[in-house]
Parts: C-alpha cells; sequence; structure tokens
C-alpha cells in the first residue's frame, strides 16, 4: 500500500498541464450524445467528467502547494506551457454542458471561475516564453498544443453566448462576439506558426503525436462558439455590426477544420505504421477525442443554424464516431491504471501521467 501511494504522489508530482483534456474530451461527448437525443449515455458520461474535474482539480491544487517549481518549469516549456489552458476549457465545456441540463448556476460559477485562470495565462504563458532567457529559437518548439490558447478562449465565448439570453444580453452578447473575435485572430496566428513549423522542421515521430489533433478541434469549438453567438436576436447592436462576419468566418474555418482530418490521420499512420512507434495509452489521446467530439456538437449546431442538413448529418454521424474513440482511449486508460496499480513496468507507470 505503501508502494502505491508514493507512485500516486509521484504521479501527482509529474501531472502534464494538459490532464484536464480528459475532462474536455468526456464532457464533449457527453454533450454530442446529449444533441442527438442519447440521454442515458450522456448523463453517465457527465457524471464520469464532473468526477475527474473534481479529482484533477484536487491533484493540481495539492501540486501547486507542495510543487511550485514544476508549475513554473511547465510555464516556461513551449511544450507544455500551453496546457495550462485544458483548465479553463474543462470548466466550460462541463458548465455550458450543465446550463443545457437545467443548472445555469454551476455554468456562471465555472465561467466566472474560469476568467482569472484566462487571464493569467493568456498574458502570463506567452510573456514568459518570450521574456525567457535562452538562447534556441521558439520557432523551432511550436507544436499542436498552442491551440490549447485558442480552445480555452473560444470555451469562454460559447460560455457568454449561452447565458446572453437570459443574464446580460447586451454586455454577454458583446463579450462573446470581442472572445471569439479574439480566438479567430489568435488561430489564424497560431495556424501560422505551426504549419510553418510543419514544413520547415524535419518531423520526428515522437514529437508528431495526438496534441496536433487539436488544430482541428481549435476550428471546431470556434464554429462551435460562432453558431451560439449567431442565435442572438439579431438586432442586438453587436449582431447588427458583426453577424455577417462571424456567419462567413465559421463556415470558413467549419469547412477548414474537415479538410485537415485526412492530413491529421496520414500524421498517425506514418508515425505508428511507417515509423513503428507504439500506440499505447498516454493522455494526449484526448487530445483526439475532444476535437472529434467538438466537431460533432459545431458541425450540428452550426448546420441547425444555417439551414445545412448535410451538415448536421456530419454532426450526428461525427457523434458516433467521437464515442467509439472516447471508449478506445477510456479502456486504454483503466488497462493501463490496473497495470500501474500493481506496480506493472516503468513505461506503465509513466503513461498514466503522460
Amino acid at each position: 500500500m505503501g508502494g502505491v501511494r508514493q507512485r500516486i504522489r509521484n504521479a501527482i508530482e509529474t501531472l502534464p498541464p494538459g490532464s484536464f483534456a480528459f475532462v474536455m474530451a468526456t464532457g464533449i461527448v457527453s454533450t454530442a450524445f446529449q444533441v442527438v437525443g442519447w440521454e442515458a449515455a450522456s448523463s453517465i458520461l457527465l457524471v464520469v467528467a464532473i468526477a475527474g474535474l473534481l479529482l484533477l482539480a484536487v491533484a493540481t491544487v495539492w501540486r501547486a502547494a507542495r510543487h511550485p517549481r514544476r508549475i513554473l518549469a511547465d510555464a516556461a516549456d513551449p511544450a507544455r506551457a500551453f496546457g495550462h489552458f485544458t483548465v479553463v476549457a474543462a470548466l466550460n465545456v462541463i458548465g455550458v454542458r450543465l446550463y443545457d441540463a437545467g443548472s445555469p448556476g454551476i455554468t456562471i460559477a465555472f465561467a466566472v471561475a474560469s476568467v482569472p485562470i484566462w487571464l493569467l495565462l493568456t498574458y502570463g504563458v506567452p510573456a514568459t516564453l518570450m521574456l525567457r532567457s535562452s538562447d534556441k529559437s521558439i520557432a523551432s518548439e511550436v507544436n499542436g498544443s498552442w491551440f490549447l490558447w485558442v480552445v480555452g478562449t473560444q470555451s469562454l465565448a460559447t460560455a457568454a453566448a449561452v447565458l446572453a439570453p437570459g443574464w446580460g444580453t447586451q454586455l454577454l452578447s458583446a463579450l462573446a462576439v470581442a472572445l471569439w473575435g479574439i480566438g479567430a485572430m489568435l488561430y489564424l496566428i497560431l495556424a501560422t506558426l505551426v504549419t510553418l513549423r510543419l514544413l520547415t522542421v524535419r518531423s520526428e515521430p515522437l514529437t508528431l503525436g495526438a496534441s496536433y489533433w487539436i488544430y482541428m478541434g481549435a476550428t471546431a469549438i470556434t464554429v462551435l462558439a460562432g453558431s451560439r453567438i449567431l442565435v442572438l436576436p439579431p438586432d442586438l447592436p453587436i449582431l447588427a455590426a458583426t453577424s455577417a462576419v462571424v456567419s462567413g468566418l465559421t463556415f470558413i474555418l467549419w469547412a477548414f477544420g474537415v479538410w485537415w482530418v485526412p492530413l491529421l490521420v496520414i500524421f498517425g499512420i506514418w508515425r505508428h505504421a511507417v515509423r513503428r512507434v507504439p500506440l499505447r495509452y498516454e493522455s494526449e489521446l484526448w487530445s483526439i477525442v475532444f476535437p472529434l467530439g467538438m466537431y460533432a456538437v459545431a458541425s450540428i449546431h452550426y448546420g441547425l443554424e444555417a439551414g445545412l442538413p448535410l451538415v448536421v448529418w456530419m454532426g450526428e454521424a461525427g457523434a458516433w464516431i467521437a464515442g467509439f474513440a472516447w471508449l478506445a482511449v477510456a479502456a486504454s486508460m483503466v488497462a493501463t491504471f490496473v497495470a500501474w496499480v500493481r506496480g506493472g513496468h516503468h513505461n506503465s507507470t509513466r503513461s498514466v501521467v503522460q
């Protein structure tokens, strides 16, 4: 038992910043199931997501109190720093899901709690990276996890848009559009940086991982936020001024996200089938599940708002795919965890927290 406790302490100490991706993925698949009418499965996943959120929140607070230098080291690491935005996204993904379930108070509480975290990260992380003393170029270390900056921002935009009709329509609508615009601009900037890195720096099997799926996930959540904004009252001043831009860019980003999927599949085939990297559980795999679930939810909402039945159908099909992906990754996670608890080999121990 003492050995298990020590491994738990070690796991918390090395907890990756992006660990809340599990909550994001589970929460958005729950939302996808709820949108297509699979209420029982949706409710089960919602409970799992909330339990994961509470457990990871406790672990993160404990880690911050006991190992603050680890937190600071993560914030200064370009490969890990943007993973902290999964906290913001997880709170708002669950918050929006609970709003649809009739719990707006929790939605408000989670959104309000995520604002200071987002402000700290949205200025603190880039400032830390830009002002660090290392001579190594940050451009060579850009990866798909940087899109979590967009995901966190657009999760706040979505929450604001969902709350706007009953909780301060004018202010929250303007805030939702502002955050959506910030997220869209960040996406364009980061897409340029990440694509340039892919084209100019040699790709390695161990670095071209699941985090690049967030490239598509960031487009999907931008589409969802845009869709939620477009169903707000059209006579609002902010909608009168921006609805054409929001609508046009939302469709373009939806199409661009769909275009990315085959390329991401090619990356995976090259990594695992051609370069023979073993496919085993790692927390980064939730970075595949979340974009798939977000694509499903965003497509359904946007297709309904824009009157595009084909887009709705693609979203409904995407819900099935996201559900199967969640089951596969969850089964792998449970198997790895069981081996870890039993004192399995070193790689099983590491993969639980990486």
